[in-house]
């Protein structure tokens, strides 16, 4: 669910002008003279909005701190490769890295990444109105350790939600926007192809969509994390979900569907040639902020469908870290205080309309909540609430295990497989385990038989 912040500085520049004239003008960030004035500090992130719009913002950090910051930011796939290997030989090149979603079980786990803790629980280097607890808790869980010792902070979460571009049309059916997936293909039926509009669209990424459907009846992606890794694809579960998921797509979907990048799935939105999809938040957000979006009178916004065991949505975050072998920690601490302090939050949603921050402070403050009140929905509370779900059961625990890039490429295949007809659910949800077992096990993984 990573998306370049090139895309969402394009996608959502028209919310930013909305969310500065009700928010107003953003508050100075003040702070003192640091101790370790006359450092210099290297950061490495990968290109997000908050990122960009930082770097912009360093010479405020070197006149408030007298720290040098030094930030290179780099595409995403050439940024945790190159994270990776740093982390791995416990280099001291670089002093503050983004923690990416995919990769902190790995870093964390494998201790690569400095205990922010020494930190939080100095007073001299916290001061309270820092306030690491306005972090919403669900997005924090895949920065912290299963002792719950913490190793990054959130710069931005992503949501899954349903948007639906042409609620008219569901509205027009007698219908609602579904909260089940048994309503989801009622509604798929009832609307599909009504005004040359197609029921849904979707991205190929189906490791990513799949999955909470999975965990919405009652299913798991591995048998026991973080103690059992082995993937459970083969089971009778498993070939149900897989098979109601890639029939929608297949039914109810465009042409081509089974290939879309998100920027196509949100095009066809967009133009008002498909109706819903359950993607994050700020990639659905441009329905009604772009000024190309067709359907900014008709789209709505909820939860993602979910079934008898409740409701999974995904969630990701990426956050800010020290590497363990960084030489200037406490310089490091400087930085990640401005760069993600309650003001600097802040100033992101006055400065550039962002939708994906994770201080509850910031998503609950009344004008941000009417910067993204939609058609009469209050978008910012829905974020919330799906923000605030993996905080009770870490049910995303699967998508940061170090064999799940193994075990997503084999679910990609097996979805797209049985939407067009080339095996049934069972015999590819089969061979897909197999597959990823074998991988996994080749990786040097020891998991039970």
């Amino acid at each position: 669910m990573t998306k370049t912040g090139l895309r969402r500085r394009s996608l959502l520049g028209a919310a930013g002008g909305m969310a500065a004239t009700m928010l107003g003008s953003p508050a100075v960030i003040g702070q003192t003279k640091s101790p370790y004035a006359g450092q210099t500090i290297r950061v490495s992130v990968f290109a997000i909005t908050y990122y960009e719009y930082l770097k912009d913002s360093l010479p405020e950090f070197e006149a408030q701190t007298g720290i040098k910051a030094l930030m290179d930011i780099q595409a995403f796939p050439i940024y945790n490769q190159r994270a990776d290997l740093e982390l791995s030989t416990g280099g001291s090149a670089l002093d503050v890295v983004n923690v990416t979603f995919i990769y902190s079980g790995r870093w964390i786990g494998a201790g690569w990444l400095a205990n922010l803790d020494q930190f939080l629980h100095d007073p001299n280097a916290t001061p309270a109105d820092w306030d690491p607890a306005d972090f919403v808790a669900g997005a924090q869980v895949s920065l912290r350790d299963d002792k719950g010792s913490t190793y990054g902070f959130g710069a931005e979460a992503g949501t899954m939600v349903l948007g639906a571009g042409r609620a008219d049309l569901i509205d027009k059916a007698g219908m609602k926007l579904p909260t089940t997936m048994d309503e989801m293909v009622a509604v798929c039926e009832a609307v599909h192809n009504k005004d040359g509009v197609t029921a849904i669209t979707a991205d190929n990424l189906h490791h990513a969509a799949w999955p909470p459907y999975h965990q919405a009846q009652g299913g798991t992606i591995f048998k026991h994390i973080p103690d059992d890794l082995r993937p459970m694809l083969d089971t009778p579960l498993a070939a149900q979900t897989a098979g109601w998921y890639a029939n929608l797509l297949a039914k109810y979907g465009p042409a081509g569907v089974l290939s879309f990048t998100d920027d196509q799935a949100l095009q066809t939105q967009l133009s008002g040639h498909c109706n819903m999809r359950c993607t994050v938040i700020d990639l659905l957000l441009p329905l009604a902020k772009n000024p190309a979006s067709k359907v900014k009178d008709t789209v709505r916004y909820g939860m993602m469908p979910g079934g008898p065991a409740g409701f999974f949505p995904g969630v990701n975050c990426h956050g800010l870290g020290i590497p363990a072998g960084s030489r200037n920690k406490g310089a490091a601490w400087e930085f990640i205080k401005w760069a993600l302090s309650k003001q600097m939050c802040r100033r992101m949603v006055v400065e550039k309309g962002y939708p994906s921050v994770c201080r509850r402070s910031v998503i609950e403050d009344a004008a941000f909540k009417s910067a993204l009140m939609v058609n009469g929905q209050d978008l910012a509370a829905l974020y919330l609430q799906c923000l605030e779900l993996p905080a009770k059961t870490n049910y995303t625990a699967y998508r940061i295990m170090p064999v799940f890039p193994q075990v997503g490429d084999k679910i990609n295949r097996a979805i797209s497989t049985i939407a067009t007809g080339q095996m049934d659910a069972a015999s590819a949800m089969k061979q897909a385990q197999a597959q990823a077992v074998a991988d996994i096990v080749k990786a040097g993984y020891t998991i039970s038989q």
